[in-house]
């Protein structure tokens, strides 16, 4: 049923890609356009046919034997809860990132200079201030130049409003609640991965998973798009609910 809804809606936003506008998850408190549903609808959005199908394909493979275990209303509730709380986790830490980001921003507004500047957008915005050399050796040469000062201040405040309303789409979050499950479900399950040679069992991958999870939320590369914490969110959420579940074991097993 997960899967048709997903691929369901998935159809209709290519005919209304207004669905996906409305329906995406934005940042509480600086987005104008968040909405405390979005929590449940943007897990239901994706935003290509590369992205649906990953997640897709993993709901697949890993989502029936957990299906079988609970029952198809508990596996429902399962992968509400894990995604609701992985959008929950990936606001928190992009309200909290917003939060810096408006900061150096009227900081800098307010005190402009060519080294602020580079300090800035290598702390915020790495990839795009690659692509903004001519203006940076123009800037560094002639750093008391109004025009170069107001243009400076133009980027610096563009970056920050574009940020605010970035949308996050994607069931990834609940699919990474699933992966945690079969981990801990079914630990000793061997797999066998496209990507690696060799047979590995289910609590070694999702292990190894979580931590490059980690890393790339910590890290979060230039150009690196990925809700690294939305995957951290659906993981941790999907513990805590296989732990309560596992000590209420004669109501949910």
């Amino acid at each position: 049923m997960l899967l048709l809804l997903n691929v369901g809606i998935f159809i209709l936003q290519g005919i209304m890609p207004i669905i996906k506008d409305l329906g995406a998850l934005y940042t509480p408190g600086f987005s104008p356009y968040f909405q405390p549903w979005q929590l449940v609808s943007y897990l239901f959005l994706h935003a290509g046919i590369g992205h649906i199908f990953g997640n897709m394909f993993a709901l697949l493979i890993f989502g029936p034997r957990l299906e079988e275990l609970w029952g198809p209303q508990r596996f429902l509730f399962f992968y509400l809860f894990t995604g609701i709380g992985a959008g929950v986790l990936h606001t928190g830490v992009t309200y909290y990132e917003l939060n810096q980001l408006q900061a150096d921003t009227y900081a800098y507004i307010e005190n402009p200079s060519s080294d602020a500047f580079t300090r800035y957008m290598n702390d915020h915005a790495k990839a795009y201030y690659n692509q903004l050399y001519e203006f940076t050796s123009k800037y560094d040469e002639s750093p008391e130049n109004p025009a170069y000062i107001q243009q400076s201040q133009s980027i610096v405040s563009g970056y920050y409003r574009e940020r605010q309303d970035v949308q996050t789409v994607g069931a990834s979050g609940a699919v990474f609640g699933i992966l945690m499950a079969f981990g801990l479900l079914f630990p000793n399950t061997e797999l066998f991965l496209l990507f690696f040679p060799f047979p590995i069992k289910a609590k070694y991958f999702v292990g190894m998973y979580g931590i490059y999870e980690l890393i790339g939320g910590i890290q979060q590369a230039p150009g690196d798009s990925v809700a690294h914490f939305a995957h951290l969110g659906g993981m941790f959420f999907a513990f805590i609910l296989i732990k309560f579940w596992g000590s209420q074991r004669d109501k949910f097993y």
